[in-house]
């Protein structure tokens, strides 16, 4: 009686009877420990003494990617010539034909690529000069994968001239030896081309050299980058197994094949007999011999390409902005002539682009799918083979002006009509008719 069923609870819970708390329960998975973030890791690096890198030997400069991410903007004079720190000797060009390598005994200046350079001064450099073969001091760079075991089998370098009797030093019973095949490191034998070409072929020949290579999936693939500095030794390799080799072109180097043609007689001294649209046979010679052929150093890595000035300018040759404003406002509403294929061959390009602008002072190309570098490389060629002016590159699709001095393909000739009774045609009728053939080109 006079208890308070409803009264407030305690604020203090009452003791427990265990004298030790139970500890927190330990969780099913141990929590991983993370590496330190990657910009953490190259400023502990940085920071590292010498001593202490875990390898001392000087890194390839393929590894030290200054192009990638970096602001590194090193104007450029016209013919300048830079002398890399590793020797003397060799030089590193830089003109109108872009960056061009120079080694002693060469045959010509290599470049990384000798179809697709840009006809235009190049206004500054992407990376640090250095040449991008191995030099003679560097080590090996790594490739990913650890060097091949040495061999069991031992090669004969060297082959004995027998037991000569040495008369300076008194001994007797000296052996010496000879090399067993003379090997010459950094020399290029260079042989003239009509030698090694000999003399022209047949078309009975032409016929039967062709005949294996037409059907063969043996060839060499010449892609955006044209002509590079390492298929002339890939060329040179297909010619070791057969005097025919077939080069399949695809992509930007297509819109000019005649530079392509040039190139690939200039740099491999051999004469192509054949040409189909992207595909050329190039012929070995008659007098060709693969042990002689010109050894050239191979290129480890792409250089960087250097700087150059923008194609799309605001006010283009001959027009104010206003006028170039309205141009780009009319070619929105301009239907493109082409439609370009992702690695297609562009052999009719140029032709189509000139009949275009018999008809209209603008063209328009459709480039959806291609990459924004192939169909830029594509408008650059464009404006030096038509020739046109640029107006924008908006829409993946290629927008041209022909320009004030403009010349048409029709503008000199004069058709020049003659009928000629060489033939009749007689009808039912009994009515002849004559044949009117036109002497002109159209």
């Amino acid at each position: 009686s006079g208890v308070n069923l409803f009264s407030t609870l305690p604020t203090t819970p009452p003791p427990s009877s265990d004298s030790n708390p139970s500890p927190s329960p330990k969780p099913p998975i141990p929590i991983p420990k993370y590496p330190p973030p990657l910009r953490i890791q190259k400023q502990r690096h940085r920071t590292l003494p010498p001593s202490s890198s875990p390898s001392t030997s000087k890194s390839s400069p393929a590894f030290k990617t200054h192009h990638h991410n970096s602001k590194y903007y090193k104007p450029i004079k016209p013919g300048q010539k830079i002398t890399p720190p590793d020797g003397e000797s060799r030089e590193i060009i830089v003109g109108n034909s872009g960056i061009s390598y120079y080694l002693p005994d060469a045959p010509f200046e290599f470049m990384y690529s000798y179809s697709e350079v840009p006809k235009a001064q190049p206004l500054a450099m992407r990376e640090p000069a250095f040449l991008p073969f191995e030099p003679p001091t560097m080590s090996r760079p790594w490739t990913g994968k650890a060097p091949m075991k040495k061999s069991k089998r031992n090669v004969k370098l060297f082959e004995p001239l027998g037991v000569v009797e040495n008369k300076v030093n008194g001994n007797v019973g000296e052996k010496r030896f000879k090399m067993f095949r003379a090997y010459e490191l950094g020399k290029v034998i260079i042989r003239p081309r009509e030698e090694v070409l000999g003399e022209p072929l047949t078309r009975a020949e032409i016929k039967e050299l062709l005949k294996p290579c037409v059907s063969s999936n043996r060839q060499v693939n010449l892609g955006r980058d044209g002509l590079t500095h390492n298929m002339l030794e890939l060329i040179h390799t297909h010619w070791r197994r057969q005097p025919v080799c077939k080069v399949r072109c695809l992509g930007v180097p297509t819109v000019d094949m005649d530079n392509i043609c040039r190139c690939l007689e200039e740099k491999t001294s051999g004469k192509i007999i054949n040409r189909v649209g992207g595909v050329v046979y190039l012929f070995r010679g008659r007098n060709y011999d693969h042990q002689k052929r010109p050894k050239l150093p191979v290129m480890l890595w792409k250089p960087a390409a250097p700087v150059y000035p923008k194609l799309i300018q605001e006010t283009p040759e001959g027009l104010t902005k206003e006028e170039a404003e309205d141009l780009r406002i009319k070619g929105r509403s301009l239907l493109p002539i082409c439609k370009l294929a992702k690695n297609g061959v562009y052999v009719s390009l140029v032709r189509d682009v000139r009949t275009a602008f018999e008809g209209c002072p603008l063209v328009k190309i459709d480039c959806k799918g291609l990459d924004a570098s192939d169909y830029k490389k594509i408008g650059a060629k464009l404006k030096e083979l038509v020739p046109c002016v640029l107006l924008s590159f908006d829409d993946e699709q290629i927008l041209m002006w022909k320009g004030k001095d403009w010349k048409s393909m029709y503008s000199n000739e004069t058709p020049n009509v003659k009928p000629s009774y060489t033939a009749s045609v007689t009808s039912n009728s009994g009515i002849c008719g004559t044949i009117i053939t036109c002497e002109c080109n159209c």
